[in-house]
């Protein structure tokens, strides 16, 4: 019978995971480290900041406004849920006053961007089972409570739809364009004084029309 091979120790482990000097690769850092910390988005910063900025200045005007609700006491309550499909398909529910007088509606969802669940500026929030709120463009950015599509959905270009403002909005995105937006989401906000809305980019006379 052959003799028995003696049974070899295993190597020390060193520290957080590391082999030890012989065949080690050096240290493997902290333990559960990916890597480099990634930058800040400063997309994100801009909806936690002014988000933030923004609830804090319309609480006292919400407050009220959900006050004077409440004592109309209307069908289905106060508040309105709705479910839509937020960043990377998953479906979250958005509340908003059930009021659209000084779009106060939109103002009660700031909530919903500093939580992280919607952006200032981006796609339109749409419904799981709308067909479109599944491409994947639209899934890669959060809804936002204002874009390019939300403010020319009354453009009457046929060409103007909001699927592909939306989408060109999402492949051209950055802070500019935001701050951009959001320029012109207060005047939108402000009763019109015309019964008509044409985009910027139609350039017919006033009056004009088409059965002319």
């Amino acid at each position: 019978m052959s003799a028995l091979r003696p049974v070899q120790s295993a190597r020390p482990v060193g520290p957080a995971g590391s082999a030890g000097p012989a065949g080690s690769a050096g240290p493997a850092g902290p333990a559960g480290s990916a890597g480099p910390p990634r930058p800040p988005d400063p997309k994100r910063l801009l909806d936690l900041a002014l988000g933030t900025l923004l609830l804090a200045l319309a609480a006292p005007l919400l407050t009220a406004a959900a006050c004077a609700l409440a004592v109309r006491r209307p069908p289905g309550g106060i508040v309105v849920r709705e479910l839509r499909t937020g960043l990377h398909g998953y479906p979250f529910t958005v509340r908003s006053l059930r009021t659209r007088r000084w779009r106060l509606d939109l103002l009660s969802r700031l909530p919903h961007v500093v939580s992280g669940e919607m952006s200032l500026v981006g796609p339109a929030a749409l419904a799981p089972e709308n067909p479109r709120a599944a491409a994947p463009w639209r899934q890669t950015l959060r809804p936002g409570l204002t874009g390019p599509a939300q403010l020319r959905r009354r453009s009457t270009l046929p060409w103007d739809e909001p699927e592909l403002l939306d989408q060109h909005y999402v492949e051209h995105h950055w802070i500019g364009l935001d701050l951009a937006v959001l320029a012109r989401t207060l005047p939108a906000l402000l009763p019109p004084r015309t019964q008509g809305h044409l985009s910027d980019a139609d350039h017919r006379p006033p009056g004009y029309s088409a059965t002319e």
